[in-house]
């Protein structure tokens, strides 16, 4: 490690950043990239998730070359993100079903004003720690399952992932081989029981999302996948640090 670097990924909401550091917490060389901002209709924000992808891609190579370092000599990969933003994909071909909803889209408010006009606002709270909000998770997937043609049928089919902006850079970085989450960006969605550390069945079942789509559930420290050697130029490298952006900021300062 102490020969090696640290690559950071940090995909926000209007942008991505790479940062190198080295061993002792140094920043070596970064680079960025900005993401569109897709507004389709009044109070809504959506984004190209293969653009999100991509932004990744181009900003690890641009700081890799930046800093004159080679993938060899990366150690390993952490990553922070937006975090309630919502993506759905095909497990098999790995196409985006939508865009990403991003967390301030409002598009989701009617579901959510349906839950609480059926008196579940204190089962929510009590279990997940959240109040019903279209900011969350929850009713962006609905949302999705319901709005656009085929996913229904793909999800019937077992073809169907869902994630947060972490699971889709994971899931892209190990060639799909890896479908997973941390607790931090879990315990955005309105699914995550907080008690239990698992998916709620039962908010799930007032939502009509099925559990199968839903990513595996990891640690925010230690190593959760590896990367593809195929997509990440040629090297095999451990994903060991994932956490949603706010977490990850109120980590960071006592670190």
């Amino acid at each position: 490690m102490k020969k090696g670097y640290i690559l950071a990924i940090d995909q926000g909401t209007t942008g991505t950043r790479v940062i190198l550091f080295t061993h002792s917490g140094e920043v070596h060389s970064m680079a960025y990239r900005e993401i569109r901002q897709i507004y389709t209709n009044p109070g809504w924000v959506e984004h190209d998730p293969i653009e999100i992808w991509e932004s990744v891609l181009a900003c690890a190579e641009s700081a890799l070359k930046g800093g004159g370092v080679t993938p060899k000599d990366i150690v390993v990969i952490g990553i922070t993100n937006q975090r309630e933003s919502t993506i759905l994909w095909e497990r098999e071909t790995g196409k985006p079903v939508y865009n990403s909803i991003c967390w301030q889209s409002r598009q989701t408010a009617h579901i959510c004003d349906a839950l609480k006009e059926k008196g579940y606002e204190s089962t929510v709270r009590e279990k997940t720690g959240l109040v019903i909000d279209a900011y969350f998770s929850a009713s962006k997937i609905k949302w999705i399952i319901d709005e656009v043609n085929g996913v229904r049928e793909n999800i019937e089919r077992g073809n169907v992932c869902m994630g947060n902006i972490d699971s889709w850079i994971i899931w892209n970085l190990t060639g799909g081989k890896y479908h997973v989450t941390d607790y931090s960006n879990a315990s955005r969605t309105m699914l995550l029981n907080i008690h239990t550390l698992d998916w709620d069945q039962e908010i799930m079942g007032w939502l009509g999302i099925p559990r199968d789509i839903m990513p595996g559930l990891r640690s925010s420290s230690g190593v959760m996948a590896k990367t593809d050697r195929e997509v990440f130029f040629g090297e095999e490298v451990p994903i060991s640090g994932v956490a949603g952006d706010q977490h990850a900021a109120t980590f960071g300062p006592h670190v």
